[in-house]
């Protein structure tokens, strides 16, 4: 039977649906990418903003329509079925099978029951995960769930209390990828630093960070979702001593003001926000610190968003997101009376990404000149270049970096080159002339 997959949301939601993907493969399931073709269309869906919920919903309704041709099931799981189940079964009769987060012990017995009519048990696996990143990269998760219960956000409520996984399950993936040839690691939680602190009484990432960076095969290994308030010393060593560590900081900051980052229940304020960027910078010669804000959450004003602007305009971030709060059902800020109003939550974003835009290009500019290694990942529409990333771009959120199209250049490998332009967000650049690695 031909199953096609659609994945919303997240990385980490991600790495799911590929668990989900090679246990459908081990029961001997044929995978399809059009949806014309798959008998049965499984969503893995995201709730965790509005945005979000209206994809969802939308995808569901899209590919309801395909029930009047070929498919004969369509299966929902995820984060927006583990908030809503109750709702969507009532409004969405078109699906087959709701399947929420907390039943995933027992999905495969769901589905074979609602397609064969038995009853067969067997469990989600990374040992049968397929990988959908490409040749050369894949998400590593190293926990589930959250115990920071930010007043903005769903999370915990949805995944649960921070889980991690066992440090040897962690390093069994990474070689099990190693051996496919992924290169790069990418490792991902709602909190990575936090990881190890339930199951030993520590956290673990540095470690856990130097452990992939022994196995073979293993190029880069970069790491996502680190909190300001735990990031440590060891830490920053690793990133800074380790080559294969890219020298790069994702840190979620919310904000700068110090009375909405209490009334977000962070547990950083602009003092230690600050001392933290500027002793990452000291100690860690050219990286890429990343940072996502929240504006517009409930009553911020004019002069503390001016603040924030003020700080993003000072810090100059090489990368930076912002987000509209939106208000998410049974969150604490969700019941604060001062909502902002929506028209003004967009302006301030958009004002902020204005001047991020600029400071890219500015920050970009800098890199004219300079001589970088690339993995190149495919090859531009119009054949002119290829598109390659280097440890300043994380996949998917990142710019990219296009390459003047030579032959003998090798996708899924990696060259030196030399940047000769930029954009707001992207580079250009051509082979290096120091690398004969091609010729």
């Amino acid at each position: 039977m031909k199953i096609g997959f659609i994945s919303l949301g997240c990385s980490k939601n991600l790495v799911v649906t590929e668990e989900i993907i090679g246990l459908f493969k081990k029961h001997g399931y044929t995978i399809v990418n059009d949806a014309s073709e798959a008998e049965i269309i499984l969503i893995n869906t995201c709730g965790f903003i509005d945005s979000a919920k209206s994809e969802g919903i939308d995808t569901i309704l899209e590919m309801a329509e395909y029930k009047k041709n070929k498919c004969k099931y369509l299966i929902v799981t995820g984060c927006l079925v583990e908030r809503y189940v109750n709702e969507l079964v009532n409004e969405l009769p078109e699906v087959d099978l709701f399947i929420p987060i907390s039943n995933y012990d027992d999905l495969w017995e769901k589905i074979d029951n609602l397609v064969y009519n038995k009853h067969t048990v067997d469990n989600l696996d990374f040992h049968y995960r397929s990988i959908t990143t490409g040749d050369s990269m894949a998400y590593l998760k190293i926990a589930e769930g959250c115990n920071n219960f930010c007043t903005f956000c769903a999370i915990p409520y949805i995944q649960g209390r921070y889980k991690s996984r066992k440090y040897e399950d962690i390093l069994e993936e990474a070689k099990m990828l190693a051996s496919q040839g992924i290169s790069e690691i990418v490792v991902i939680a709602q909190d990575t630093t936090k990881y190890g602190v339930d199951l030993y009484n520590r956290q673990r990432l540095a470690e856990l960070l130097e452990d992939i960076s022994k196995i073979d095969g293993i190029k880069w290994i970069r790491f996502l979702y680190a909190y300001p308030e735990t990031i440590t010393d060891e830490l920053i060593e690793v990133v800074k001593n380790n080559p294969k560590v890219c020298k790069y900081f994702d840190i979620p900051i919310q904000h700068i003001n110090d009375r909405l980052l209490k009334l977000m229940n962070r547990k950083s304020d602009r003092g230690s926000i600050v001392k933290l960027i500027k002793k990452i910078r000291k100690e860690v010669p050219n990286v890429i610190i990343r940072t996502t804000l929240i504006v517009g959450f409930p009553t911020e004003t004019d002069e503390e968003f001016n603040e924030l602007y003020d700080f993003v305009k000072e810090y100059k971030f090489d990368r930076l997101g912002a987000f509209a709060f939106s208000i998410e059902d049974g969150t604490a800020a969700s019941k604060i009376k001062s909502q902002v109003d929506d028209e003004v939550k967009e302006l301030r974003r958009t004002k902020i990404m204005e001047l991020q835009q600029n400071i890219s290009k500015e920050l970009l500019s800098n890199k004219i000149g300079k001589e970088y290694e690339v993995l190149i990942e495919n090859i531009s529409g119009d054949g002119k270049y290829f598109i390659a990333r280097s440890y300043m771009d994380v996949p998917s959120e990142d710019g990219v970096i296009y390459v003047d199209f030579e032959d003998g250049i090798l996708v899924n490998d990696y060259y030196k080159v030399i940047i000769y332009d930029n954009t707001e967000y992207d580079l250009y650049a051509r082979i290096s002339k120091n690398d004969l690695s091609y010729v």
